[in-house]
C-alpha cells in the first residue's frame, strides 16, 4: 500500500510542475486562470490523498473552502478582465 502512497505523491507532484509551467508561459490570461484553476484541484486532491493515508477527516473541510474560492475567484476574472489585444495597452484609446 505504500507503494500506491507514493505514486500518488509522484503524481501530484508532476501535475503541479506542468501546471506551474502553463501558469507561467500561458500565451493569455485566460490560459493563466485555467492554471489556476487546475492548480486548485490538484491542491484539492493532495489534501484527499493526506485524508485518506492519514484517516483524519479533520482536514476535508478545507476542500470546501477551496472549492468555493476557486470558484469565486474564477467567475470573478472571467467577468471583469481586459480582452488581450497585442500591442495595446489596457485604458488606451484606438488612435486614428
Amino acid at each position: 500500500m505504500t507503494v500506491v502512497w507514493i505514486l500518488s505523491g509522484i503524481m501530484l507532484v508532476a501535475a503541479a510542475a506542468v501546471t506551474m509551467l502553463r501558469l507561467l508561459t500561458g500565451p493569455s490570461t485566460l490560459d493563466r486562470l485555467v492554471a489556476v484553476d487546475t492548480l486548485v484541484a490538484v491542491t484539492m486532491c493532495g489534501v484527499a490523498a493526506w485524508a485518506a493515508f492519514s484517516l483524519d477527516t479533520t482536514v476535508t473541510y478545507s476542500l470546501a473552502a477551496l472549492a468555493l474560492i476557486s470558484f469565486v475567484g474564477s467567475v470573478s476574472v472571467a467577468r471583469f478582465r481586459v480582452p488581450d489585444i497585442a500591442g495595446k495597452s489596457p485604458g488606451r484609446e484606438r488612435e486614428v
